[in-house]
């Protein structure tokens, strides 16, 4: 298991859903929806997020997001590894937008090089090791706080991150109930990890 395929999100109104992310974002080929009524409350414990080339395609990215009825979290601005917002769209889930340029190069666009599923989990190390286990290889590794996977020509880029932490970056608090909504899909087999994330076959 070294590949995602894409992340389908559980959404209480799949039409309407879809209809935001394509207003958002446009065509994100590595993301899914799917129909559910589980329950969930608070910080679902993941972000996904988009990585860009520049600045303006942040500010382009978030705009978007925004008109089509997502709540912006962090607005877009500079920081000290780059420029980046944080949005939260109407199905709940948490998207950052990020460039590591602080500096425009061309038009703006929507356009993003990256797709990347943050995990926030309770034990960074020890879900490393579970997924390592699982045939995983690690790209990243800073200690207790940060782990980001090799997975390859894989549309979908995976890391973990302590929960908390991964909240506060959000701007969100990190309390939350249910749920994730989310399923990674990958692989041949079904598994949950130590933080209840739940992997399911490519081809399902």
């Amino acid at each position: 298991m070294n590949s995602i395929a894409s992340v389908t999100l559980g959404v209480t109104d799949p039409a309407a859903a879809r209809d935001f992310y394509e207003q958002a974002f446009g065509t994100v080929a590595p993301l899914r929806v799917r129909e559910t009524a589980e329950p969930s409350t608070g910080f679902r414990g993941f972000t996904l997020s988009l990585v860009v080339s520049q600045p303006a395609n942040v500010r382009a990215l978030v705009d978007a997001a925004v008109a089509a009825g997502a709540e912006a979290l962090k607005p877009a601005a500079k920081s000290l590894w780059g420029y980046g917002g944080v949005v939260q769209a109407p199905d709940g889930t948490v998207w950052q937008l990020a460039s590591s340029s602080k500096k425009d190069t061309g038009p703006a666009s929507r356009a993003f090089d990256e797709f990347v599923l943050l995990l926030g989990v309770d034990d960074v190390s020890a879900t490393k090791r579970f997924y390592v286990e699982r045939g995983l290889a690690v790209g990243k590794s800073y200690g207790s706080k940060y782990v980001e996977f090799e997975t390859g020509s894989s549309p979908v880029k995976l890391s973990l991150y302590k929960r908390r932490g991964l909240a506060k970056v959000a701007g969100v608090a990190p309390d939350g109930t249910g749920s994730h909504r989310l399923t990674i899909d990958a692989g041949t087999e079904s598994f949950t990890d130590p933080d209840g994330f739940v992997w399911a076959p490519a081809s399902a």
